[in-house]
C-alpha cells in the first residue's frame, strides 16, 4: 500500500472512533462480512448512492482499501446510482490528496479514472454507472445505500442478497464554497474511518 495512504489511514484512525449509534448502524454489514469469511465465499458489495457521483465511490474505495489493510480476503467492492451522471472531480482530488494513484483515462462528459491503492494493484475503474450496469455484480451481493433519497427512491434492488442502509452527509453543499476542499476532505474521512471499523472487526 502507498507510503501516503497508509499516513492517511494511520490520522484517520487516531481522529475518529466509532460512536455506539453509528456502530449500531454498521453491525449488520460486519455481521454480512463476518459469515462470509467464515464460509470462505467472495464478498460482493455495491454502494449506491442517487448519482454514484461522491459518497458511493468514496465508499467503495476506502472498503477496498479497508479490506486491503486488514488483510480480508476476497472482496470486491463496486458502486452505483439511481441515475449516471459522472465522478465528480473535487472527489478524485480529495482521494489523491489522501494518497491514492489516480489517472483519468477517458476525458468525456462521464470520465473514467484508474485508480490503485498499492502499486501491485489492480487499478479500480471510477466512473459514474446505475448500480444495475453490466460492470457490477447481478447477484449475490450487498446493496449498501450511501444517501437517504436513494433508499428511499430505489425500494427494491435486484440481485442484493441484503440491504443495509449506511447514508452520509452531501458535500455538494459546499460546491463553489471556500469549505469545500475541508468539507470533502472531513466526508471523505468519515467514510474512511467507518469502513476501516467495518473490516477490524472481522475475525478471520
Amino acid at each position: 500500500m502507498y507510503t501516503e495512504l497508509k499516513k492517511s489511514i494511520a490520522e484517520i484512525l487516531s481522529l475518529y472512533k466509532i460512536s455506539e449509534t453509528r456502530g449500531k448502524v454498521l453491525k449488520p454489514l460486519i455481521n454480512y462480512i463476518q459469515k462470509k469469511v467464515e464460509r470462505q465465499d467472495p464478498i460482493a458489495l455495491n454502494f449506491i448512492c442517487t448519482h454514484n457521483s461522491r459518497r458511493s465511490h468514496l465508499s467503495q474505495l476506502w472498503a477496498q482499501v479497508a479490506a486491503a489493510y486488514f488483510e480480508v480476503p476476497n472482496v470486491c467492492c463496486y458502486s452505483g446510482g439511481t441515475e449516471e451522471t459522472a465522478l465528480f472531480p473535487k472527489v478524485a482530488e480529495t482521494l489523491s490528496v489522501q494518497g491514492f494513484s489516480i489517472v483519468k483515462i477517458a476525458d468525456t462528459l462521464n470520465p473514467i479514472y484508474a485508480i490503485k491503492y498499492d502499486e501491485n494493484s489492480q487499478p479500480i475503474l471510477g466512473f459514474s454507472k446505475k448500480y444495475d450496469h453490466p460492470f457490477n455484480p447481478t447477484s449475490n451481493f450487498a446493496a449498501i445505500m450511501t444517501c437517504s433519497n436513494a433508499d428511499q427512491g430505489c425500494p427494491f434492488v435486484s440481485g442484493a442478497t441484503l440491504r443495509i442502509p449506511i447514508t452520509y452527509e452531501d458535500p455538494k453543499q459546499v460546491d463553489g464554497t471556500t469549505r469545500q476542499d475541508e468539507i470533502y476532505r472531513q466526508r471523505s474521512q468519515e467514510i474512511a474511518a467507518e469502513m476501516l471499523y467495518i473490516f477490524s472487526m472481522i475475525k478471520k
